[in-house]
């Protein structure tokens, strides 16, 4: 589960970056998830592995599958924090908790939370 969640983290990270700089470095990626730069680079070559990124140069880019799967996870966090402010968890605890069960929730138990937050008024 430990390597899951660290891919995961990768993925959404790489997402959450792309979104708002034209490319992507492995700077951005140390200084965002608090690790050392050669723990991005044993982490990038992982997620090429397993076809999720590809790199030219110094830039990382998802692939198809690595930006479905990125999608999907952030996806998840953003919903699972928005559930956890609704319940009424500040917002610190809900960022952290939603990065945390994103990683482990059940899709029977994730969709609840979405048809939870639907019928709340609050749309996921």
């Amino acid at each position: 589960m430990k390597i899951e969640q660290s891919v995961e983290d990768y993925l959404e990270t790489i997402y959450v970056v792309s979104r708002t700089e034209p490319q992507v470095h492995r700077a951005d990626l140390a200084r965002r998830l608090g690790v050392s730069q050669p723990a991005v680079t044993k982490a990038v070559r992982k997620l090429k592995d397993l076809g999720y990124v590809a790199t030219e140069g110094m830039h990382i880019f998802l692939t198809e599958s690595g930006l479905s799967r990125a999608e999907n996870v952030y996806e998840k966090h953003i919903t699972l924090r928005r559930f956890l402010v609704a319940l009424g968890v500040g917002g610190d605890a809900a960022e952290r908790d939603a990065c945390l069960i994103e990683h482990i929730i059940s899709d029977e138990t994730y969709d609840a939370v979405k048809r939870s937050l639907a019928e709340s008024g609050n749309e996921a």
